[in-house]
């Protein structure tokens, strides 16, 4: 058994004492029988040599050597008897709160960390830290003990001393770690209380383990701005400077502040004990004492009024141990007054600041700040450089900007009327924040808020003060403070039962949202996700412009038809005939742009598809729209990992370059999609050669594959209705879907099971070996046509791990994660299934890969030519894309002719550009909306556009598309062919909004 080091010295002290006597037995055997013998040069008796080493003889002086010898060996067994009788103090171990087990019963622990809740009345507490929790408790032994946990409120962080104990068989708690055991409590070491405010709160959970107290007095890190309980109180302005001007608060004294000369400014709450009164401020209580052989001050304190403030000084001293008081902040400690003062409010204020406190240590606070034009003091130092968003408006700060910096400055604020209560107070909203405004009593009557109707526009002007502690609002910005009104104006009331209540708690479905988007906008997340995106964008123009040296180019919205694209909204005009289509992107004039010698191209373009709508896509959206010239594929994607560095809001991270790289062959093979989402692996399964062993099967189709999936239990346990949704994911793909669980009996069952007449035997003992298939498992395995087969499992995939996240199964993908990927060398052309001629992957501009260009001579290997494409994708959603374009007129002729076969005047102006001397260009476009939708962590892009269009490209506030006259039909020689074909259009219309909304 290992000893520890207390142990280790009370064992070496016993065997020396052993060892000792046992060399005094054999002098005296040796020397016969002596009544004393020479020790260290003098005499010394047998009772003193017994008395030395912790012993005592009743025997007489002279005796025999048997005698002698029977006695010592009586108190060598009563020395050895006591030595294991005595009760060696256990060591003390320091422990976090979540590693103690059962294994650890009886230990002797000090734990510390805050207290959390209360798991069963009185004799229980739970405390956690960084690690974890553990439950302690009072044993019913110490009263003293269970008397402290009922006093202890919520987040106080305490230090105990305790012994390790099981915890009855009822009471066990399965779903933490410590859960079978508690810490029966012995004492205290340390208990600090909470704070109510957050300024100069530390967020460590153990820093009282390295100091004391996990607060100062320092006056840079505590408010003492005058609170609005405090200056209702005050009768004057005299009184009010005061509370301004004081050091400390009657709710910041701890015991660290003991011997200190302090001053205090309150009202006393309670004059019931006489020599011990309370005095009480907008912070806090603190108790004080009246000297009662100064009966001059003891008569001033007995004739205090209820509404008098008064003004003591005194010197801080801890309690006695039995008038601890846990439960108030400043329970420890009281003041002994020396100087006891009821402040008149028509005297002038007379700045006493004493001295004793500036001398302090805790007190000194140098700074070279300039004092703000109010006589109010700065907690906070303001912040400059900050946009100046009161300029030209006649309020002077927003509804979300009013700090404790501000306490005792006169404001005006505009905003919205967002709530009310009772006439007391109300709140005032605008796209900045809230504030709470108060209504002093005698101003309800001439200020009716009652009155008012919610989200009427108010002008208010009032004065700024401190919160009282226990009234404060941590989850709001303006939460410190509150203003207390002089006067309002309705600049603008609003009709009462708007069809949108601007409540959080109650947010109306989307379709209302959208008809009604102008109270939408009101809400705070919709003003954070546009405000965010203005900033992005600006620090996009910035880092382009100022950075790089780019020029900001706005081209054209009406063009012409472009070939081989989207689908495009056409325009009319009233030459008949004639139409404009919207430009699908600049694709054309920023090549152009290049030949024209702008050879560093942006813009924030708008861009039009006439495309349904769905979640990520709008038939009206904003790009980032980029071109340069002499560049390089390397080169853009160092351009914009840039870009993206550069305006990344700090708030969700920062992001490491270079992004990962992977080919279009690689992200098929391994996840089925060309924007896969990297933030789970799930990685498909190549069985071509497995497959192919039923050689019936691999004939049936070209270019012939098969991908699988293996789901291993609890995983494999798929509801039937996910299978068939499954399924439903193989239409109108030339690829088949098969799912197979296993029977928990054996594989060698399953192979001679109902797949055998689709797979054969053969083909199934091969999977079963090859995916080290198991009884329980679930296999999900898709064949046919290579790219079909890909698609279909990369979609697969997906929908199997959502479901998998929502049951619990697999870690859930983090929003905030940013997994960017570059996806490079897809396909120059993809051949249409239904014509088989070949298409551009991209666009007919996007050059080939130079190692692929003699490919294109030959119709039979044009498709197995890459292109000089790239995508940026993140988190499985494409956000941008781009390539290095044809520059040569020669090759952009022989491609729009041989290959494509698109008829080439609708081009025509491109030709002759190229012909003009073009230089080498590349660019890309990042999708604005998507990339903002990712960075706010919205559902819909339609939560990052102001006003978005709803499914089928309506727009459900001004609810066009709509009909137009018909001189306007003339005027534009529009003719509608039947009004039988227009209801049907409308009708079909109506029913995919109505599916699209339900989604």
């Amino acid at each position: 058994m290992l000893l520890n080091s207390i142990q280790a010295k009370q064992c070496a002290l016993g065997f020396r004492r052993i060892f000792t006597i046992s060399r005094l037995i054999e002098k005296l055997g040796n020397r016969g029988i002596y009544p004393a013998m020479s020790y260290r040069n003098r005499e010394v008796t047998r009772d003193e040599i017994f008395n030395r080493y912790g012993f005592t003889s009743a025997a007489p002086q002279r005796s025999s050597w048997e005698e002698s010898f029977s006695l010592m060996t009586e108190s060598l067994h009563q020395m050895r008897n006591t030595f294991r009788n005595t009760q060696i103090p256990q060591t003390i171990y320091t422990v976090n709160c979540g590693e103690l087990r059962a294994k650890d019963e009886g230990m002797r622990i000090k734990i510390s960390g805050k207290v959390v809740k209360r798991p069963r009345a009185g004799r229980f507490l739970e405390i956690k830290d960084l690690k974890g929790c553990t439950q302690l408790v009072a044993k019913d032994d110490k009263p003293e003990i269970l008397v402290k946990f009922q006093a202890i409120p919520s987040d106080t962080y305490i230090c105990i001393i305790g012994t390790v104990q099981l915890r009855p068989n009822n009471f066990i708690n399965n779903s933490i770690s410590t859960g079978a055991i508690e810490v029966a409590v012995e004492e205290f070491d340390r208990v600090i209380l909470p704070i109510t405010s957050n300024i100069g709160r530390s967020n460590d959970t153990n820093q009282f383990d390295s100091q004391s107290r996990s607060y100062s007095t320092n006056t840079s890190t505590k408010s003492r701005g005058i609170t609005s309980i405090e200056y209702k109180k005050s009768a004057s302005e005299n009184i009010v400077q005061y509370f301004v001007n004081r050091q400390l608060t009657c709710g910041e004294l701890r015991r660290e502040d003991v011997g200190r000369t302090v001053t205090l400014v309150g009202w006393l709450d309670s004059k019931k004990h006489g020599k011990f009164l309370h005095l009480k401020d907008g912070y806090g209580i603190t108790q004080v004492i009246i000297d009662t052989d100064d009966l001059n001050m003891k008569q001033l304190a007995a004739n205090v009024q209820e509404n008098d403030i008064v003004q003591i000084k005194g010197r801080v001293i801890s309690r006695p141990p039995g008038m601890v008081r846990m439960n108030v902040e400043t329970g420890e400690i009281e003041v002994l007054v020396t100087d006891f003062k009821i402040l008149d409010p028509n005297e002038p204020y007379i700045n006493e600041n004493d001295d004793t406190s500036k001398n302090d240590d805790d007190m000194q606070v140098e700074t070279n700040e300039p004092r703000t034009s109010s006589s109010f003091p700065s907690g906070i130092s303001q912040k400059i450089d900050k946009p100046k968003i009161n300029m030209f408006t006649y309020r002077t700060h927003n509804c979300g900007e009013l700090t404790e910096a501000n306490i005792g400055q006169e404001v005006t604020l505009c905003g919205w009327l967002e709530f009310q209560r009772m006439s007391k107070f109300f709140t005032l909203r605008d796209g900045y924040g809230c504030t709470q405004v108060i209504i002093p009593d005698e101003l309800c009557n001439a200020y009716n808020i009652e009155q008012v109707s919610y989200e009427s526009i108010l002008k208010v002007n009032g004065l700024v003060l401190a919160r009282p502690i226990g009234m404060r609002n941590e989850t709001m910005s303006t939460g410190n403070i509150e203003v207390v009104m002089k006067n309002f104006t309705v600049l603008n009331e609003a009709k009462k039962n708007l069809p949108i209540e601007i409540r959080n708690f109650n947010r109306p479905k989307e379709n209302l949202r959208m008809e009604y988007r102008y109270l939408d906008l009101r809400y705070s997340d919709m003003q954070r996700n546009l405000r965010t995106r203005s900033k992005v964008l600006m620090k996009m123009r910035e880092y382009l412009i100022n950075y790089c040296g780019f020029v900001e180019v706005e081209t054209p919205t009406l063009f012409r038809r472009t070939p081989g694209g989207a689908q495009e909204f056409v325009v009319p005009t009233r030459r008949p005939g004639k139409f404009y289509s919207l430009v699908q992107s600049p694709q054309q004039f920023k090549q152009m742009l290049m030949v024209g010698a702008i050879d560093r191209y942006f813009q924030i373009a708008r861009c039009y598809r006439d495309e349904a709508t769905r979640p990520d896509r709008q038939p009206e959206f904003t790009q980032l729209d980029i071109e340069l010239s002499f560049t390089d594929r390397e080169s853009i994607m160092s351009l914009v990992e840039g870009i993206l560095v550069n305006c990344w809001p700090e708030s969700n991270g920062t992001l490491s370059t270079p992004f990962q790289k992977m080919t279009f062959d690689e992200v098929m093979e391994k996840y089925g999609s060309d924007k896969p989402d990297l933030r789970f692996d799930m990685q498909l399964q190549n069985v071509t050669n497995l497959l192919s062993l039923n050689e019936d099967m691999a004939k049936s189709f070209s270019n012939f594959a098969s991908y699988a999936l293996v789901l291993k239990h609890p995983q494999s346990n798929v509801k039937n209705n996910l299978k068939r949704e499954l399924k439903e994911l193989e239409m109108n793909l030339k690829a088949h879907l098969v799912i197979s669980k296993i029977a928990a009996n054996s594989i060698i069952d399953w192979c001679d099971g109902p797949l055998k007449n689709l797979f054969t035997t053969v083909v199934l003992k091969a999977l079963a070996a090859n995916l080290h298939l198991e009884p329980n498992d679930m296999l999900i395995i898709a064949y046919g046509k290579k790219i079909d087969c890909q698609t279909l499992m990369g979609k697969v995939r997906l929908r199997l791990y959502d479901d998998l996240e929502e049951r619990g199964l697999v870690a859930e993908r983090a929003k905030e994660e940013n997994k960017f990927l570059w996806v490079i060398d897809f396909p120059l052309f993809t051949e249409n299934d239904e014509t088989g001629i070949l298409e551009s992957t991209h666009h007919p501009f996007t050059a080939p890969h130079p190692d692929d260009r003699n490919l294109l001579a030959d119709a039979s290997t044009r498709p197995l030519a890459r292109s000089l494409a790239y995508d940026l994708v993140l988190n499985g959603q494409e956000i941008g894309g781009g390539s290095i374009r044809i520059h040569e007129a020669k090759l952009q002729k022989y491609v729009l002719d041989e290959i494509l076969k698109l008829e080439r005047q609708h081009l025509s102006h491109m030709i002759e550009a190229l012909q003009s001397g073009a230089p080498p260009h590349g660019g890309i476009a990042l999708g604005i909306d998507r990339l903002i939708s990712i960075i706010c962590n919205t559902n819909s892009i339609r939560d990052v556009i102001a006003f978005p269009k709803g499914v089928e490209g309506k727009d459900p506030l001004s609810k066009a598309p709509v009909e137009i006259s018909e001189e306007e039909k003339k005027m534009y020689h529009i003719t509608i062919n039947s009004e039988k074909e227009k209801n049907k259009s409308e009708e079909n219309q109506s029913n995919n909004e109505k599916l699209l909304l339900n989604q």
